[in-house]
């Protein structure tokens, strides 16, 4: 490392004059130097007393506890390594594993100054995310930072990141605010020419379903608009276009948007032109969209008329494409899995519509299996997506594949329910308050259609399988009805209110259930599946992690034990190791064994 820190440095990212590197560590907020981090790790690394005081919510998170650090960011000055980081290769590089590999390999230079912290405080910067386009970047004459945090006294209630500015060089100070809404803004992006920044903006707080709109800040007049007002979707990754020098046009931003399954690439107008004037309808995206074979596409970078990204479907993962914008079709830059892909034997998902609660219009998706023969009946898995505000989409997934659900000879169906994104606003919302409500209607009612509609599916052998959100419908469906074979139950809520009191998010039950148990304990009990298991009679599978803090451990056991005492055949499948996610290799594989093998158990025959 070119910091030879005991924190250790992260998503490092050039400045654009070439002068500074910008970089994340994990530090303790109350130590002055690095010194003090390193005693401070030791002293915790050596004591044989691992009891740990809190004083404040929000004291682990997802997967692990805080350990009382916060993520700051920090520059360096790029003269603060000697020349090897430069003399390695002979071309231009640009990428960031590039550079952090010619770091790794450069020496500090004698005496230089140490990085610098940009971010002090006992806050995150940036929060923590799931991934997705970086929450910091640097404006174009290297002079600033603009970065995401999250400044609210109880983070375990608030979704309301924010967006500050903070010069680069000069005595620390804190940043300025640029943000307003009370939702969550992220991702900044500073224009090409430095005139605007750009990010993403949610407007109703605790709400992490929100529409994600894009809102453009100008520097000169501080003033914000909001260039998706007329847009009923959420913006994706963006990026921006600068046109030629002599155009006299503005910059252009770029944006992907989910639809319909799909995440199409869209532009959107600066404020010389009405906002987004071809993009106000779900037609409008899908028309848009429709003349390039873009089918996911993420992680945009624009250079001239250039552009570059990662495109995926359920068939492939992710590959970078490049599409001229004068040319009429895209071109595929990288072929990492074209030869192995060519030796597996996979199914496009087919799309299909049917009317669900209140009458509406509810899509789903079907993948046959490998030598589908119309003429034999097929056993189905039918998938519950999580959120509950995600969807199914046409896109590459390692975790609950419905490729290889569909391998082993099985039809896989997937309902995009009520609350289900990437079909309006008012869509998304409507499973609020609602979890048990118009999205269990729009799962019978699918599941009825594609049995009436395809003669090839065996509606004697199906089983429901979920996680998360899924997991707690799968949950809700032991106690409401037996027409399933089997479940597979995976991180599901099974009793509401205990939920809430183990859940380190609690901006999301909130929400969801209108407040606190304590406040709204009707809404709580009217959709808690424990309160059905008198019902229960569908044999089930049980899955859970020990290191899952969103939706704690103990409402796995609770559903295992409840399922034992009434005798009815369970298993459970526990990772001690593995959070919200089975992420590594050897349990993924043990998971998809044990998960198969439970459904053939009582579905293959």
């Amino acid at each position: 490392m070119f910091w030879q820190a005991s924190p250790g440095a992260g998503g490092a990212i050039w400045s654009p004059d070439g002068k500074n590197i910008v970089f994340v560590s994990a530090v303790y907020p109350d130590c002055k130097d690095d010194a003090c981090n390193k005693q401070r790790d030791e002293e915790l690394k050596k004591s044989k007393v691992k009891a740990k005081i809190f004083t404040r919510l929000f004291y682990r998170h997802w997967n692990a506890f805080t350990e009382f650090k916060r993520s700051h960011l920090f520059v360096v000055s790029a003269d603060t390594t000697v020349d090897a980081v430069h003399s390695e290769p002979s071309q231009p590089e640009t990428n960031v594993t590039a550079l952090s590999s010619h770091v790794s390999q450069a020496q500090p230079a004698e005496n230089a100054p140490a990085p610098r912290d940009l971010t002090p405080g006992d806050h995150d910067v940036p929060p923590f995310n799931l991934g997705g386009q970086d929450m910091y970047a640097i404006s174009p004459d290297g002079q600033e930072v603009a970065y995401t945090s999250n400044i609210d006294e109880v983070e375990a209630t608030s979704t309301n990141n924010e967006i500050f500015i903070v010069p680069m060089a000069g005595p620390a100070a804190a940043g300025k605010k640029t943000s307003t809404s009370p939702g969550s803004d992220s991702t900044p992006l500073y224009s090409p020419d430095g005139k605007y920044i750009a990010w993403r903006s949610q407007a109703r707080a605790g709400f992490e379903a929100d529409k994600w709109r894009l809102l453009l800040y100008d520097r000169a007049s501080a003033k914000t608009i909001d260039l998706t007002n007329s847009f009923d979707r959420s913006v994706g990754s963006f990026s921006w276009q600068m046109p030629p020098p002599d155009s006299g046009l503005p910059p252009a931003v770029w944006l992907t948007a989910e639809d319909q399954g799909q995440s199409p690439m869209l532009p959107a107008s600066l404020p010389a032109d009405p906002p987004l004037p071809v993009l106000k309808t779900p037609n409008d995206i899908r028309n848009r969209g429709g003349d390039r074979p873009t089918v996911h596409a993420d992680n945009l970078t624009i250079s001239g008329h250039t552009m570059f990204y990662s495109n995926s479907s359920a068939l492939a993962p992710e590959e970078i494409w490049r599409w001229t914008m004068d040319a009429a079709q895209p071109k595929q830059l990288t072929h990492f899995n074209d030869a192995l892909l060519s030796q597996i034997d996979m199914s496009a998902p087919e799309s299909f519509w049917f009317k669900g609660a209140n009458n509406g219009d509810v899509q789903g998706f079907m993948i046959k299996p490998p030598g589908f023969d119309p003429a034999k009946k097929y056993p189905l898995k039918f998938l519950i997506h999580g959120g509950p505000q995600g969807a199914w989409g046409n896109s590459w997934t390692y975790r609950w594949s419905a490729e290889l659900f569909a391998a082993n000879g099985y039809v896989v169906v997937m309902i995009n329910f009520h609350g289900s994104t990437g079909y309006g606003q008012k869509f998304c919302d409507s499973i609020s308050g609602d979890w048990g409500g118009k999205p269990y209607v729009d799962l019978m009612k699918g599941l009825d259609y594609v049995e009436k509609t395809y003669p090839f599916i065996d509606k004697n052998r199906e089983a429901a399988l979920g996680a998360s959100y899924g997991g707690y419908m799968t949950n809700w469906i032991l106690g409401h009805t037996d027409r399933f074979k089997c479940i597979v139950s995976h991180d599901g809520i099974f009793n509401t209110e205990s939920g809430y009191g183990t859940s380190e998010e609690l901006w999301f039950p909130e929400w969801e259930f209108k407040g606190p148990p304590w406040k709204n304990r009707d809404l709580y009990r009217k959709f808690s599946p424990h309160l059905f298991a008198e019902k229960f009679k569908t044999p089930t599978l049980v899955v859970h992690g020990q290191l899952d803090y969103r939706l704690d451990v103990s409402e796995g056991f609770q559903l295992f034990t409840t399922l034992q005492r009434l005798k009815i055949p369970s298993k459970m499948l526990y990772f001690p190791d593995e959070g919200h996610w089975v992420l590594q290799p050897q349990n993924s594989r043990l998971w998809y064994k044990t998960v198969n093998d439970w459904v053939d158990q009582w579905c293959s025959k």
